[in-house]
């Protein structure tokens, strides 16, 4: 109910009519039943409009770190993820990559809608950077539709730095879902999960017109942060 009224009363009509997103590709989202949307991730503001647009409620997955800030500023935070029902994950991999994995397998098995940012960080410059197998093993793992979504313009609105957003339109493309059913009992073959990977990649790559690069944007993030010590 809180999840229902800070949607579609409190926060979700301002921030939609401020920013006006275009979306194509809604009836792409199954209407009940797990599902996973599989989104490029260039802004903060990835995580509000997407659940925004889509009728029916999503959970993403969200580093932890937004749900144990200190003080005034720490509380907001966490009240705004908990309210747009975010769940947070610990990303530092070993057994915090395999819980965070069943948090995503545990809402797909509710019969809800997860959504996932393959590439597992914010893109550091607008590029689309080499997705994570994560996303590949919990797709074949809980056996429900994956859908691509590209979101456009996000990082001109509130650039990675930046504390306000500027107004200015975005958009949001919805894909027709994948099929890996063939894939299916295989999601302990590390060349599959790569496979199922890349063709999602293609696919998000397709949509949101981005350019390509084969390396984990966090690499890159910590290739620039040396350099600037």
């Amino acid at each position: 109910m809180f999840y229902w009224i800070m949607k579609n009363i409190v926060i979700g009509p301002i921030l939609l009519a401020l920013f006006r997103p275009w979306v194509t590709g809604l009836e792409n989202v199954p209407k009940s039943g797990g599902a996973i949307l599989a989104s490029n991730h260039l802004s903060f503001i990835d995580s509000i409009f997407l659940p925004l647009v889509v009728e029916r409620r999503m959970a993403f997955l969200a580093k932890s770190e937004y749900f144990t800030g200190k003080g005034l500023k720490g509380a907001l935070t966490r009240f705004f993820f908990t309210a747009s029902g975010q769940l947070p994950i610990d990303r530092s991999g070993g057994k915090a990559s395999e819980a965070s994995l069943n948090t995503g397998l545990a809402v797909l098995g509710r019969g809800e809608v997860l959504g996932i940012y393959p590439e597992g960080t914010r893109s550091p410059d607008g590029k689309m950077y080499r997705g994570r197998t994560g996303v590949a093993r919990m797709v074949l793992e809980a056996g429900v539709p994956i859908i691509p979504v590209a979101m456009i313009d996000t990082e001109k609105v509130m650039p990675i730095g930046k504390r306000l957003p500027k107004i200015r339109r975005i958009g949001i493309v919805i894909g027709e879902p994948l099929d890996f059913s063939r894939f299916e009992g295989m999601e302990g073959d590390r060349f599959v999960l790569r496979s199922v990977t890349d063709e999602l990649m293609y696919e998000l790559r397709a949509l949101s017109g981005q350019e390509y690069v084969d390396v984990y944007a966090s690499s890159v993030k910590e290739q620039r942060a040396a350099l600037s010590r």
